[in-house]
């Protein structure tokens, strides 16, 4: 019984601070852990029979004699217990019982450091690796097992004795993990494989203004340079090389990116500000219901001015033996009234129809286009992130030859350039510049310039005039789009 009486401070100090938390505890959390490191190693030592291991808990006691305070006399009488015991172990050693020798001690301090050792670097281990994990898409089953049980089993390599029958149970959990884990790692990595971005997320690093290696069309106006009251523009992720050229044509050098002049929030951010009247100009497709919804109640008056013309598209996957859809057919797919794509003269297979989501430019569009005919429900998936957990999200588009998705032409052929898709032809037209421009391709879309009836700002509709002049609509065809001025 007398080997745990050096227990008694570090149970003492846990309870306390357990129950109290640390409300009250003028202490960092670091100073805590340390003092309670200090009584821990004491007690094991003095269990072990050395006498000397009381020094250890003589420390965070003389800390609190320097402290101060009420902390005075409980210091004093952690000095005195460990004196106290040092001397009642002392005189109640077993004479017959070996000796601790110093290799035993060196040892001992040898396991501690190593476990210090082993648990600093799993929990660095563990929140680098984690991240990383998380980052490849790997489930967060697998992402916490890797975390925290893998490393928290080389701790008993430490102090067991029988280590080799430890480590051949060990080994079996960390074989099934570890073959687990690849299969789970070779099938995220091929879906990630065959999964195509639709979203727009361009790269708008890619795209700014006023650099050198930027894809942007590089032209500086030579009948309008805007210098003070700049309107804040904003725009789609499609539209994104169009307003940025916007930008490098007429505004100043100095401007960039988010610097509260000329910005990027997509389509559902983009639209929010306008209506709040945070941004002054909004380059894209007409707003969803939602949106326009959102400006009355903001007391916001939108303005549309059409600065180009778009072609929305769908495509499938290049071994998709069809080319070509009825307008009648795509509603049919996306009605889900058509699920199979024998029914449209393709193969045996089930259609997988990809969405986006509610509110971006694209889905909005194909609200426009599907009119009073349903959309049926969008394909989901559970999708675990780091902050949020598992969530359901729209299912992304999967490069498959049963899958069909939808986008805007530039978008599609000027910035994804996947060369596993294809883009197909609506009721025998493809979506040209040429059929575009004559009308004949049979889903097209105006690009706006969308402002707000309240604005005072003179230099909107001076930029506005400028984009539908010559050297805007030059932008906008060189871009990738068509003007409309043909």
């Amino acid at each position: 019984m007398k080997k745990y009486l050096g227990y008694i401070p570090l149970i003492f100090f846990l309870m306390f601070y357990l129950l109290i938390g640390l409300t009250g505890v003028s202490m960092a959390m670091s100073m805590i852990l340390i003092w309670l490191g200090c009584f821990l190693l004491a007690a094991v030592l003095l269990h072990k029979g050395i006498i000397w291991g009381g020094i250890f808990g003589a420390f965070p006691a003389l800390h609190m004699i320097y402290r101060g305070g009420s902390e005075v006399l409980i210091g004093i009488v952690l000095l005195l217990f460990y004196l106290g015991l040092g001397i009642y172990l002392g005189k109640t050693r077993d004479a017959d019982a070996p000796a601790t020798s110093s290799r035993e001690v060196l040892v001992f301090f040898a396991k501690i450091a190593l476990t210090v050792l082993v648990v600093v670097a799993s929990g660095y281990a563990a929140i680098i690796g984690g991240m990383i994990l998380l980052s490849e898409g790997i489930h967060q089953v697998f992402v916490y097992i890797g975390m925290f049980v893998i490393p928290s089993l080389l701790l008993p390599l430490i102090w067991l004795k029988r280590r080799k029958k430890f480590l051949t149970v060990w080994m079996i959990p960390a074989v099934i993990y570890f073959v687990s884990f690849g299969i789970h790692y070779g099938l995220e990595k091929y879906d990630q494989s065959i999964t195509i971005n639709t979203a727009p997320n361009i790269n708008v690093h890619e795209y700014l203004p006023f650099r050198e290696d930027s894809k942007i069309v590089k032209l500086k106006s030579k009948t309008l340079q805007l210098t003070e009251n700049l309107p804040v523009i904003d725009g789609a992720a499609a539209f994104f090389p169009v307003y940025s050229a916007f930008v490098n044509a007429v505004y100043p050098e100095t401007t960039e990116l988010y610097d509260g002049v000329f910005e990027y929030n997509n389509t559902p951010g983009g639209y929010k500000l306008l209506a709040e009247r945070g941004i002054d100009l909004f380059l894209g497709v007409y707003p969803s219901e939602e949106q326009k919804a959102y400006a009355e109640e903001c007391h916001t008056t939108f303005v549309y001015t059409p600065v180009g013309t778009e072609a929305f598209v769908f495509f499938v996957h290049k071994d998709n033996p069809i080319d070509n859809l009825t307008t009648e057919q795509i509603k049919g797919i996306y009605s889900g009234e058509i699920t199979n794509w024998k029914q449209v003269g393709g193969r045996n297979e089930e259609i997988a129809a990809f969405q986006r989501n509610e509110g971006s430019g694209s889905q909005s569009m194909l609200q426009r286009f599907m009119g009073d005919t349903p959309i049926m429900e969008a394909p989901t998936e559970m999708v675990n992130t780091m902050m949020s957990g598992i969530i359901e999200q729209v299912s992304s588009y999967r490069s498959k030859s049963n899958s069909i998705g939808f986008s805007f032409r530039y978008y599609v052929e000027g910035i994804i350039q996947n060369p596993d898709i294809k883009i197909l032809s609506v009721d025998g037209v493809a979506p040209t510049a040429e059929n575009i421009r004559n009308g004949s391709y049979p889903i097209v879309t105006p690009m706006y310039a969308v402002t707000y009836e309240e604005n005072t700002n003179e230099n909107v509709d001076l930029l506005l005039q400028w984009i539908l002049s010559e050297e805007g609509q030059y932008i906008i065809e060189e871009t990738g789009y068509v003007g409309i001025s043909d």
